[in-house]
């Protein structure tokens, strides 16, 4: 008879627990990765994490609005890792992870790489924690993004080009050893 009783609570438990179990639905803006280079097996220089906002009928300037800090992406802020010391627009900065912002403005987008990490948004941006910027311009593309999207190539002389781009604007940032 005990050994009856253990059998039903410990079915019981399993059931419960079985059923108690909500899964999350997809994310509105899906995290993704970027690594450089992109072949398996060989050393990565930089990763890049970030979620990817959609533009779903929307105007990229009510998202992104002239002046106004990005977080460039959705969700938590995009974060850079670098796994070996690297210079962008003349600023040297260490290996390790950092922050990325944007401040797009007429014709131009001024990149930011940020100490903080893990944060979520771009509500806690402390300037003091800047270590780079960069200024980029924003050219047009043929094809409109539907989702934000980023891509590492190879560039001129060893550099490392990051490609992003959303609805027609393009933009790109050199990183080199």
């Amino acid at each position: 008879m005990k050994h009856l009783i253990t059998l039903t609570m410990l079915f019981m438990l399993a059931v419960t627990s079985i059923q108690a179990q909500k899964f999350k639905g997809l994310d509105k803006s899906p995290l993704d990765m970027i690594e450089y280079p992109g072949d398996r097996g060989k050393a990565q220089l930089a990763r890049i994490l970030y979620s990817r906002p959609q533009l779903k009928g929307r105007e990229i300037e009510s998202l992104v609005p002239d002046g106004k800090i990005w977080r460039m992406g959705a969700n938590e802020s995009t974060e850079l890792t670098l796994y070996a010391p690297m210079k962008v627009g003349g600023t040297s900065l260490d290996a390790g992870s950092y922050t990325m912002y944007a401040i797009p403005s007429e014709g131009e987008i001024t990149v930011i790489v940020n100490k903080a990490t893990h944060v979520w948004g771009a509500y806690s941006y402390s300037k003091d924690l800047d270590v780079a910027r960069v200024t980029a311009p924003l050219m047009e593309g043929e094809d409109s993004l539907e989702a934000f999207s980023m891509i590492f190539e190879e560039g001129e002389d060893g550099a490392m080009d990051l490609h992003f781009g959303w609805g027609y604007y393009r933009a790109k940032l050199s990183f080199t050893k």
